[in-house]
């Protein structure tokens, strides 16, 4: 499966993904907004990535989608639905920093979530975000989704309780 968005592509992870990935995610700044991405990011971890997404195709049972976001055959993000249950899935998404700013998350959500509701027949897609990545709300507006609340303490982050805000997107 692969979905088109402007100069970008959305396809599975494949082998000879892991230097690109290592490259992309290794920074402070996407761990920094994100919940399971640690730092440093190594290749050992890209490649454990690109084995485990490489099974999880094989699986009868779909909890989850990841996908690259690919520019001219380089990773330079991914986007994934998780927690897939009946109706619903939850979206999250990095990129590299030197990407940043170009418009790419909008578009990739925009084109996965129209997946979502359309292919995969999912009536919602939310996503939650730290309240410090004002960033990430801005996408996920961008992408038609609409604010649903603050998630107080929703999840820990070095130990610590933050909050989240849930943007959500339905059909």
């Amino acid at each position: 499966m692969e979905l088109k968005f402007g100069s970008y592509t959305l396809r599975p992870f494949r082998r000879g993904d892991e230097l690109c990935i290592a490259e992309n995610i290794n920074d402070r700044k996407i761990e920094r907004y994100t919940l399971n991405i640690p730092y440093p990011y190594t290749l050992k971890g890209a490649r454990q990535w690109v084995d485990f997404n490489l099974k999880l195709a094989r699986a009868r049972e779909k909890t989850q989608l990841n996908l690259a976001i690919d520019l001219d055959g380089q990773v330079i993000g991914g986007i994934g639905l998780f927690a897939m249950n009946g109706h619903r899935a939850e979206i999250g998404y990095w990129l590299g920093v030197k990407y940043w700013g170009r418009g790419i998350v909008p578009g990739a959500v925009k084109t996965l979530t129209r997946y979502a509701l359309k292919e995969l027949k999912l009536r919602r897609v939310y996503a939650k975000v730290f309240v410090v990545n004002k960033a990430s709300a801005r996408v996920l507006e961008k992408a038609g989704y609409k604010y649903e609340g603050r998630l107080v303490n929703d999840a820990m982050k070095h130990g610590r309780p933050v909050d989240g805000l849930l943007f959500a997107k339905t059909r």
